[in-house]
């Protein structure tokens, strides 16, 4: 990973954990659930082979590249506004916010030209699939990092993220 991403692995670390689920806080952010749920969806669309095994050859469990665009921006509306508006309810700081705004908006622009219901094949073959999967990596390492996870850990299933998310 490039080292400047490496370098602010705390430097947004400024909330005190007083317990975790499967690691993430729970008390530090109020909206972590939806945090849980940004956090698997740039997961999976930042991690090329997890792509090619689930979403090409058919893993069962973790959903398709429509459901994690989906968990993308569905209770955050951030394909339509700043993902900054979340700093210090589901992002820890301005720099989560920049990087997952960056996401987004390389995810959605592969989106709108493919189509929202074409395969997982059109998407991943597409010219500017490889700089969505790169935004994307850039801020599920950041959001990940800053919650004290590893960020080349295989994405979990979403009957995991289920599990994590329960209250």
């Amino acid at each position: 990973m490039d080292s400047r991403y490496r370098s602010d692995r705390t430097s947004s670390r400024t909330a005190r954990r007083s317990s975790t689920m499967g690691g993430m806080p729970l008390t530090d952010l109020p909206w972590w659930r939806w945090r849980a749920r940004l956090r698997s969806a740039l997961h999976m669309l930042s991690d090329p082979a997890f792509q090619q095994e689930a979403w090409l050859h058919g893993r069962d469990g973790y959903g398709d590249l429509t459901d994690a665009v989906y968990r993308l921006v569905e209770d955050t509306w951030l394909d339509r506004w700043s993902a900054e508006k979340y700093v210090g309810s589901v992002l820890r700081d301005s720099a989560e916010a920049v990087a997952v705004d960056a996401a987004v908006l390389r995810v959605l622009r592969v989106l709108h030209q493919v189509g929202a219901e074409a395969p997982a094949a059109a998407y991943l073959a597409h010219q500017d699939w490889p700089e969505a999967v790169q935004a994307a990596r850039e801020a599920h390492y950041r959001l990940a990092v800053n919650d004290g996870e590893d960020p080349d850990a295989p994405p979990v299933s979403l009957d995991v993220l289920r599990q994590l998310t329960q209250v």
